[in-house]
């Protein structure tokens, strides 16, 4: 009896242990696809421009105090460039509605959730896809599907010449719908025809990319 009494009561303790816990996660946004891009293609302004759009949207949609990174990766002549999942902290993500994303970054590479019910905009809300006019799924991303930069044999531009070209070059891009051309990839789906706006709109993009809170 004493026994019986000693387990309940040590279940219960575990099972508020772990309501506690759930209710102190964080589930504000930390994950979104931007509603605007830059406005020049592929030209974000870099790394840091990218990362400031990132935070200005993220401010002004009433997110604040959190450091904002852009998914994109670089490449480098000789050697491998800034990989994009080294950029983003190590999760977990929600999206502006709390749902989550991944929980680290081996969940969002191999199985995240990312759909176009959940690839949500700083605002919560959808962003368009396959199908919608226009279609806006083309993210700039710049990377492979682990979420590392190119291999210094691959000199074939594919991140917009380090995010600062609106016109020549390629970048990489990934389908936050998952749907188009038999290609799911979130972050890795195919390259685009050049780096401005036009070009972007040609495979059904609008120069957008997403941002992750790495704190």
């Amino acid at each position: 009896m004493k026994l019986s009494i000693l387990l309940a009561l040590s279940l219960t303790a575990v099972s508020a242990a772990q309501y506690a816990h759930a209710a102190e996660e964080d589930t504000s946004m930390s994950f979104f696809v931007t509603s605007v891009g830059s406005g020049k293609g592929g030209d974000l302004g870099g790394l840091e421009g990218a990362d400031k759009h990132c935070t200005t949207l993220a401010e002004a949609a009433g997110v604040k105090g959190k450091i904002w990174h852009a998914y994109l990766s670089t490449q480098e002549e000789g050697k491998r460039g800034i990989s994009a999942r080294d950029r983003i902290g190590e999760g977990p993500w929600h999206n502006a509605k709390g749902e989550l994303i991944a929980s680290n970054l081996d969940q969002l590479h191999i199985m995240p959730n990312i759909v176009k019910t959940t690839a949500l905009d700083e605002n919560g809300e959808l962003v368009n896809g396959r199908g919608d006019a226009p279609n806006r799924h083309d993210l700039l991303t710049g990377t492979m599907e682990d979420g590392t930069a190119y291999f210094p044999s691959v000199t074939e531009d594919r991140t917009c010449s380090n995010w600062t070209s609106s016109d020549e070059g390629s970048a990489t891009l990934g389908h936050h719908d998952r749907h188009g051309g038999g290609n799911t990839s979130w972050n890795s789906a195919h390259g685009s025809q050049g780096c401005s706006m036009d070009a972007l709109a040609k495979t059904g993009g609008t120069g957008l990319f997403m941002c992750f809170a790495s704190k």
